[in-house]
């Protein structure tokens, strides 16, 4: 475990110290720790962000780094085909981090626009002579789906063919898991598509992707409010225990800056090439939630169930190789993965401690 403002140890890096990295989807929870990763390190950044308005707390939280490190760009349809164009120019690495998070239940809406972003960012980069690095925010979603008695066993080519499956057969009035079932779908398709470009292109960009799960722990900046899966917690301290985890369903977590960490290495390490690097730290179950909830946050004892009907202790049974990411955060001087613990008592002190 590492403390928050611990600096990696890269003794080698692909990328000399100060050239200049493209991070899209840059205000965003975990955007937005790479960010932090990189400028730490002494690279300079160039931020995609739709809104620069809403991205202002940036320019100020990493003046720290030096302002002349960072640059917000906006670009407003991320998927279109010359939308990174300018963006690249200089660039020695990208860091593709921008997704469809709407969750909507019309797949159109969703799944065609990730699958052009990555795709078309990818073939933009290509043709810049100075990319080197490219890396893509997958997910474990679009790996696999937790199933109670499934024991999957993931690897480099498992993909949620079930998730992609159920989205290609949703029809209206669509059913409540529709908008999660694209996502899912989303990710896998493009992570795929991004594989099999790549390997078709005669580019001699270096491609990596890193498989989060359920991402938690700090939160850089009050103005991103409780971003992306660091908000749930408002609901389970709210008592809706049951409509979050039945949604959600048993899992691993992954801190939101071991995960930024994995990024780096993909982008940085000589050694790390054409790799998944699964971001699954820990597991956990409804009643391990629970009783996590009871121990951070104590003062709302009144609120949370004593059991759950029809969420008794199960635990997600697949076979994942995260040994490689966890050995690569250890070769940069971090010790292991953050536990779920000190990530919720990370989010604690900064998006919660109000509430």
């Amino acid at each position: 475990m590492a403390s928050i403002d611990q600096t990696l140890n890269i003794s080698d890096p692909v990328l000399p110290v100060g050239s200049l990295i493209l991070v899209t989807g840059a205000n965003g929870y975990l955007g937005s720790h790479v960010v932090d990763q990189l400028l730490k390190l002494g690279y300079k950044v160039r931020g995609s962000v739709r809104d620069i308005g809403r991205s202002q707390w940036m320019t100020e939280y990493f003046s720290k780094y030096g302002k002349e490190n960072l640059e917000l760009v906006i670009v407003d349809d991320f998927s279109a085909t010359d939308a990174y164009d300018e963006a690249l120019k200089g660039v020695a690495g990208v860091v593709h981090v921008a997704s469809v998070l709407s969750m909507s239940p019309v797949a159109e809406e969703v799944i065609p626009p990730v699958i052009a972003a990555t795709v078309n960012i990818y073939k933009a980069a290509s043709k810049v002579p100075t990319v080197k690095r490219f890396v893509l925010t997958s997910s474990s979603a679009a790996a696999y789906m937790p199933v109670q008695g499934t024991k999957n066993v993931l690897g480099e080519n498992s993909y949620n063919e079930l998730a992609i499956g159920v989205s290609k057969s949703l029809k209206e009035p669509f059913p409540p898991e529709a908008g999660f079932m694209n996502y899912m779908a989303s990710k896998a398709l493009g992570e795929r598509e991004l594989w099999k470009v790549s390997k078709e292109s005669n580019s001699d960009i270096v491609v990596n992707t890193v498989l989060p799960n359920w991402i938690l722990g700090h939160v850089l900046h009050p103005a991103q409010g409780a971003p992306s899966s660091a908000g749930i917690y408002k609901g389970l301290i709210a008592g809706q225990y049951k409509e979050y985890f039945s949604f959600i369903g048993p899992q691993w977590t992954i801190d939101v800056q071991d995960a930024a960490r994995l990024h780096v290495a993909g982008l940085l390490l000589p050694d790390v090439e054409g790799e998944r690097l699964w971001a699954f730290g820990e597991r956990f179950s409804y009643v391990s939630e629970l009783a996590l909830m009871r121990k951070v946050f104590p003062e709302y004892e009144e609120r949370y169930p004593e059991t759950v009907e029809g969420m008794e202790e199960w635990w997600d049974e697949s076979v994942v190789p995260n040994e490689r990411a966890e050995e690569l955060l250890r070769g940069m001087g971090v010790d292991g993965w953050t536990r779920q613990e000190t990530m919720v008592r990370r989010m604690k002190e900064t998006i919660y401690k109000d509430i």
